[in-house]
C-alpha cells in the first residue's frame, strides 16, 4: 500500500467583497484565485486539481476554462453552504492518495449586485421540483424552514429569543475589529429584537447580510510546503453527512448534519472538541450557530442557548471565539459562504489577523480549529478540523 502524504492549505485569499458593482461572478473566482496563488507562493503551473460550483452551466468546467486550468482532478459537489467543507476534504483525500498534488478550490458570487441590478430575486425557495413540490405551495420558503427549526429548539429546550440574538450581537462585536466586514457598527440585543419580522421568530438581524465576494483556498501535497511563502495548515480530519431534503423527512429539528461531520471530523483528527482554539461555523441564521455549537459538542443537546449568552463567541474575552470576522451576520455573505470558513479559520492560525487575532489563555497563537459548513436547510454538513503547522 502507498503511504498517505499529508496535507496542508498553503493559501487563502478573498476577493473584494461586500458591495461590488462593476463585476462579474466569474472576475471574482479569477481575482481570489490568484490572490491564493500569490499567497502561497506557487506557480500556477503545479495545479492540477481544481473544485467549483455555483456557477455555469457546466461547473466547474466554465469556471476552469476562465480561469486558464486543464486540471486531472475535478470536483463540483453542490450541497449549498457545505459544499466547501466536503469539497476541501475530497481534495484532501486525493491529493493523500496521490491523484493530484496541488488543488484550488475558488468561489464568487455577485448575489447583493444582481438582485439590486434586476438580474434575479432573493432566494425564497430552490424551486418546487421533487420532494420540494409538497412543500412549495404553501408558502414554506427557505427561511421559514429555518425558523421553524429555531422555534422547535425554543420549544423543546426553553432557549429564549434574547439567546439567539446573543450570536447577532457576538458576532457583530466580532465584525467590529475586522476592516474588511460589511457591517461594523455593534448592535444590542434590543436592536436586534426590534427589528422587522422577516420569519418568526426571526427579525432581520437574525438573518445573514447578503454580500457580493470571492474566495480561494489552495491545498498541497506535503513536499511542496517547503516551495511555499506561508506556515502550512494542515487538514486533520474531517467529515459530511446529508439528512433530509424534505422537512418530513427531518428527524428531528433540534438536531442539525453537523452531529454527524463533527463526530466525524474530530475522531479522524483524534482531537476532542475542547482542545479547539477557535471555531467557524455557517450562520446563515443565528440558530445555525447555537445548533451547531452543540452538534460539535462544545455544550450539551439544549444548553446552546445558556452557552451562547454568556459572551463566549467574542474574539475579545469569548472562551471559545467563533466566526472571528463576523460571520455571515455581519462580514459577508454572498451565497455559499463555506468557503470564507475556511479562509477565516486558515489566518487565524497563521496569525495574521490584526485586530481580531484569537490568542490563547497563554498568549500564544491558536494551534487548532474547526470549520463547519451547512448547506440546504440543514440539509448537509461538512467540518474540517485544521492545525497550525
Amino acid at each position: 500500500m502507498v503511504a498517505r502524504r499529508k496535507v496542508a492549505v498553503v493559501g487563502v485569499a478573498l476577493s473584494d467583497c461586500g458591495r461590488v458593482d462593476d463585476a462579474t461572478p466569474y472576475a471574482l473566482h479569477a481575482q481570489a484565485a490568484r490572490r491564493a496563488l500569490a499567497d502561497a507562493g506557487l506557480n500556477r503551473s503545479l495545479v492540477d486539481g481544481f473544485a467549483s460550483a455555483g456557477l455555469g452551466t457546466l461547473a466547474p468546467i466554465e469556471v476552469a476554462e476562465y480561469l486558464g486550468l486543464r486540471p486531472t482532478w475535478v470536483d463540483s459537489t453542490s450541497v449549498g453552504g457545505s459544499t466547501w467543507e466536503v469539497m476541501a476534504a475530497h481534495a484532501a483525500d486525493a491529493i493523500a492518495a496521490g491523484h493530484a498534488r496541488v488543488v484550488l478550490l475558488a468561489y464568487g458570487s455577485t448575489a447583493r449586485a444582481d438582485v439590486r441590478a434586476g438580474r434575479r430575486t432573493g432566494t425564497l425557495s430552490f424551486g418546487t421540483r421533487g420532494p420540494l413540490q409538497f412543500e412549495a405551495p404553501y408558502g414554506h420558503t427557505l427561511i421559514a424552514k429555518y425558523a421553524m427549526a429555531a422555534r422547535r429548539h425554543m420549544i423543546e429546550y426553553g432557549t429564549t429569543i434574547e439567546q439567539l440574538a446573543q450570536v447577532a450581537v457576538q458576532a457583530r462585536a466580532n465584525a467590529a475589529l475586522n476592516p474588511e466586514a460589511m457591517f461594523r457598527t455593534p448592535v444590542t440585543v434590543d436592536d436586534v429584537l426590534a427589528g422587522p419580522m422577516i420569519a418568526d421568530p426571526f427579525t432581520k438581524l437574525h438573518c445573514c447580510v447578503r454580500s457580493d465576494g470571492g474566495a480561494a483556498v489552495l491545498l498541497a501535497a506535503e513536499e511542496y510546503v517547503r516551495d511555499c511563502r506561508t506556515a502550512p495548515v494542515w487538514v486533520l480530519g474531517s467529515g459530511e453527512h446529508i439528512s433530509h431534503s424534505a422537512m418530513s423527512e427531518w428527524p428531528d429539528f433540534t438536531v442539525s448534519p453537523a452531529a454527524v461531520s463533527g463526530r466525524l471530523a474530530f475522531e479522524r483528527a483524534g482531537v476532542r472538541p475542547s482542545e479547539i482554539d477557535f471555531a467557524e461555523i455557517y450562520d446563515a441564521f443565528t440558530y445555525m450557530t447555537l445548533v451547531t455549537l452543540e452538534d460539535l459538542g462544545f455544550c450539551g443537546k439544549g444548553e446552546g442557548g445558556a452557552f451562547v449568552e454568556k459572551g463566549r463567541l467574542r474574539v475579545e474575552g469569548g472562551e471559545l471565539p467563533v466566526n472571528t470576522d463576523g460571520g455571515g451576520l455581519s462580514a459577508q455573505h454572498p451565497g455559499m459562504r463555506g468557503l470564507f470558513l475556511l479562509v477565516e479559520a486558515v489566518r487565524q492560525l497563521r496569525g495574521e489577523c490584526g485586530d481580531r487575532q484569537v490568542r490563547r489563555v497563554d498568549g500564544s497563537l491558536p494551534r487548532l480549529t474547526v470549520a463547519s459548513g451547512t448547506g440546504g436547510w440543514f440539509c448537509s454538513s461538512g467540518t474540517v478540523v485544521l492545525g497550525a503547522g
